[in-house]
């Protein structure tokens, strides 16, 4: 996809810069990024590789602190990801998903359970009908991965482990004539296999 941006003398910012001002935003509470449209300002060498280290100008991004604080200012459109402050934003590469959900707390059973994802920078989500957890199958593994949305189209991985322990509180319910092995949380019943695809015991 190709961006544009006005002809006008627009500096690209630096993930210094961007720092600075995500840290000037951070002080008035969690960046409202919905509400802010600045610029564009084009893209920076960043990444966010599908193990969640982010990466700048091919280097790791070693220090937590930075990682969660651009996490905050993280924004998506479409198929492309942001970084975006009050007066700028550039675009950034993701390779998969931008979080990984590396825990769950579970609590209640059934209709009344609550799945409640912590991802690698700290965020908490609990599965609803807002934050749904669905199964994505990949063409170029032919495996299918599990995930859950964290808020605004910015979705977690559910790491291996965590799917596994999921594995075995998920229930089978019917759902237009197909039974369906899946996750209640919030609610929500999210189907994420056809029954008869698992393996027989």
């Amino acid at each position: 996809m190709v961006k544009t941006m006005a002809a006008q003398n627009i500096v690209k910012p630096s993930a210094d810069s961007l720092a600075a001002s995500a840290r000037a935003a951070a002080a008035k509470g969690p960046a409202p990024v919905h509400l802010w449209n600045p610029p564009f300002c084009g893209d920076i060498d960043m990444e966010i590789r599908r193990d969640g280290t982010w990466f700048y100008m091919g280097s790791p991004i070693g220090r937590p602190a930075m990682v969660r604080l651009f996490s905050s200012i993280l924004k998506r459109e479409g198929d492309d990801f942001f970084l975006v402050t009050p007066v700028e934003k550039v675009g950034i590469r993701v390779e998969d998903a931008p979080f990984v959900a590396q825990d769950v707390a579970v609590s209640g059973r059934d209709a009344d359970q609550r799945l409640t994802f912590t991802t690698h920078v700290g965020d908490t989500v609990t599965a609803d009908a807002d934050h749904p957890i669905r199964m994505a199958h990949k063409r170029d593994t032919g495996g299918a991965v599990p995930y859950v949305m964290v808020r605004a189209g910015l979705e977690a991985r559910i790491d291996r482990k965590t799917f596994y322990r999921l594995a075995d509180i998920g229930d089978v319910v019917a759902r237009d004539g197909t039974d369906w092995f899946g996750l209640w949380s919030g609610g929500t019943f999210f189907p994420l296999v056809p029954a008869a695809d698992l393996p027989a015991d």
